[in-house]
């Protein structure tokens, strides 16, 4: 019996790629316009190649950018916007509401497990306007833990009082998702991303969200 189902953010819940798309193309109409000589289709493309999937921290993003392209605002400016503004520009993943009320109304226990900076993911968070359908959110800077290391599954658990093999972990990277949450004796489902080589084990797989629904009745 499934009592429990945690989530990550980035990549499962939030569509990172769409949102930050999103937010790089306002920013640099509203603060980069005028550059002299800087290709907006250029900046945007390898604004997301330095990111490498939120894995680079904007910090060293900005400051090569504004080295490549020799821009008038400092990187500071720009990582304060950046910090200020991406959870306006923030996307779910289609179907997201529905199925987080749909598991809500089942009286399942809900958790969400996110590697980042503690202010800065819960905005976004916010940002999709889901924070009141978990019963827990749990963020790596405020637990001084990471993904993959198993004692912030562990954590999470515990203090939802629920039993790892009745819980089930959602996510899309399948070290820091699936491998970590299946090592505690949870069930990893894998949110595919084409993005990552599918060779890894799992307990099951899903493309949209609404794949949980049946997975739960399965």
């Amino acid at each position: 019996m499934i009592t429990t189902i945690l989530f990550d953010l980035d990549g499962t819940l939030l569509d990172r790629d769409a949102s930050l798309q999103r937010f790089v193309r306002d920013q640099f109409d509203r603060l980069l316009f005028q550059a002299s000589g800087v290709d907006k289709e250029l900046y945007v493309s390898r604004f997301v190649e330095l990111d490498r999937r939120g894995y680079v921290w904007k910090d060293q993003v900005y400051q090569q950018l504004a080295e490549e392209f020799s821009l008038s605002l400092s990187w500071e400016e720009l990582l304060a916007d950046y910090i200020s503004g991406f959870q306006h520009h923030c996307v779910g993943f289609p179907n997201l509401h529905e199925v987080l009320g749909g598991l809500k109304s089942r009286g399942l226990k809900l958790g969400l497990i996110s590697n980042g900076y503690g202010e800065f993911q819960y905005n976004n968070i916010r940002g999709l306007g889901i924070e009141h359908y978990f019963d827990i959110i749990v963020i790596s800077e405020w637990e001084g833990l990471r993904k993959p290391d198993r004692r912030i599954f562990n954590n999470t658990l515990h203090r939802l009082e629920s039993k790892a093999e009745e819980s089930i972990y959602v996510g899309d990277h399948p070290v820091n998702d699936i491998t970590a949450s299946r090592d505690v004796g949870m069930k990893g489902i894998w949110k595919r991303d084409l993005y990552y080589d599918r060779n890894f084990a799992m307990d099951g797989e899903i493309g949209d969200l609404l794949e949980i629904m049946d997975f739960i009745e399965s």
